[in-house]
């Protein structure tokens, strides 16, 4: 399993440094600033780390209800409300626990899904709330297992597709519920694949079995057999994967870094086999069908591949400065839930009526902090010292940078923020331990190292036997180490 961390080590960085790195699309135009800041009042960390007032917006695929998450008796437990009266939400599940971080409408319009563990065990359960009756069910009781929500599909919206490992701890059974009765069916029993794509009817179409020099071979569906569909290479395996299938079947989206440096998305003709480079990852809730491409390089920029969707995000780009995502759609695409992510800000949802053409504003993450000053994340590339590119976030105190050009005014300490993985990255927007620290009077520098995923598979494979030299040495170059400390 890999593990999630972050390392911070402490250095002293003059403005030579930070100075040098210059920013690509700050948050905010520069203003001048001549006179002495004094650095804004100290942010309680019970504001930047604490239980948010409310996250995870989503709206139900028939429009009908509004969920997020939000502390219950000081626990996170899912909250609905009716879309038409968003101020009107009730809480609907009751952990007291661990609180519960994630969950899903279903299709029907009636249930609400969510994994939750034991005491940090990671042996997840899938749990379901009939919106209705209020009941709550654990639709996998299995003991010393783990199961995870594999697919929910317009085409039955009473049921979910689930993987367990209860049968075989080593591989996860794909396992079909009825969310009314429980009923479980399981659709195979598998010994030696790593996952499967089903297409919108939970039909398994696809699987892939990991091999002993880290390649994958997949294999497509031959009755109630396999046959060889193709193989991927060991360098590809963090770029390659399945996305999905088209409503009709007929169309197998495929995320593929073979015989090319970035992944891209290719729409696969499944009785052919012929692939076109469409390049999206947005799509339209009727079909399946690609809308629309999001490439995150320094920051998440879309290229709109859909005209009908075109004015769309050409307005949504008018709600501020930040990156938007769009996170859940109705399955009749009239009602869009935005979050617009800016780095000196709490996150934002907005709730948007495409018919209307207008986003209204649902909620803010951390509302309090807007009570605060916070500071600016700037990205940047820093090249290694053998040439290589690494994409890097630095954020600087609002005293030291009262123009927000992303230059300091003095010497500040500075903190190397770093990611784990190595199969990770960081990125752009809000970061609470950003924060904290720039609150403090440090600057903070996080690297995406040779190794870290998102820059292509050349990048990744640059790590390859240099855990602890040169992803290391990246680290050394990007704080700012000149050649007689190297």
């Amino acid at each position: 399993m890999q593990m999630h961390f972050r390392l911070l080590t402490l250095a002293v960085a003059g403005t030579t440094l930070l100075a040098a790195c210059a920013p690509s699309k700050p948050d905010k135009a520069p203003a001048v600033q001549t006179a002495k800041v004094e650095p804004p009042a100290l942010i309680p960390r019970k504001l930047l780390f604490g239980n948010p007032e409310r996250a995870s917006g989503e709206i139900s695929p028939d429009g009908r209800w509004l969920g997020y998450v939000a502390p219950d008796e000081g626990v996170l437990n899912v909250f609905v409300a009716p879309r038409e009266h968003p101020d009107q939400a009730k809480v609907v599940t009751h952990d007291r626990k661990r609180g519960i971080r994630s969950f899903s409408f279903a299709y029907d319009g009636q249930h609400v899904l969510y994994p939750q563990d034991e005491g940090g065990n990671e042996n997840f359960h899938i749990y379901s709330v009939d919106l209705v009756s209020g009941k709550q069910t654990d639709l996998t009781p299995y003991k010393n297992a783990r199961a995870d929500l594999a697919q929910l599909t317009p085409k039955h919206p009473h049921e979910a597709l689930i993987n367990a490992n209860d049968r075989n701890p080593k591989f996860f059974d794909p396992i079909r519920i009825d969310l009314r009765t429980g009923k479980a069916t399981r659709l195979y029993k598998n010994d030696g694949y790593a996952d499967f794509t089903p297409d919108w009817d939970f039909n398994l179409r696809l699987a892939s079995k990991p091999l002993a020099d880290g390649s994958s071979e997949w294999f497509q569906r031959n009755g109630n057999g396999w046959k060889p569909f193709g193989k991927v290479p060991q360098a590809d395996a963090l770029t390659t994967s399945p996305r999905g299938f088209s409503k009709d079947g007929k169309t197998l989206y495929l995320l593929d870094s073979r015989e090319r440096d970035t992944a891209a998305l290719f729409a696969v003709d499944w009785k052919s086999g012929k692939r076109a480079d469409v390049g999206s990852v947005f799509s339209d809730p009727a079909t399946g069908n690609a809308r629309a491409v999001a490439a995150d390089y320094l920051r998440n920029e879309w290229t709109v591949l859909d005209p009908a969707i075109r004015k769309d995000f050409d307005y949504l780009h008018t709600l501020g400065d930040g990156d938007i995502d769009i996170v859940s759609q109705t399955d009749d695409d009239k009602f869009w839930v935005v979050l617009l992510m800016r780095s000196d800000a709490s996150p934002k949802y907005y709730l948007y009526d495409r018919a209307a053409g207008k986003a209204t504003f649902w909620f803010d993450v951390r509302p309090a902090l807007a009570q605060n000053t916070l500071a600016v994340m700037h990205p940047v590339e820093i090249a290694a010292r053998d040439g290589l590119k690494l994409v890097s976030y630095y954020t600087l105190p609002v005293e030291a940078d009262p123009s927000g050009s992303g230059k300091a005014t003095h010497p500040l300490p500075l903190v190397l923020f770093v990611h784990g993985g190595p199969w990770g990255r960081d990125g752009y927007g809000y970061s609470a331990y950003d924060q904290w620290l720039a609150n403090r009077g440090y600057a903070v520098l996080s690297v995406n190292y040779r190794a870290s995923t998102g820059f292509g598979k050349a990048f990744v494979s640059a790590g390859d036997l240099q855990w602890g030299r040169k992803m290391h040495d990246d680290l050394l170059d990007a704080r700012g180490h000149d050649d007689d400390a190297r």
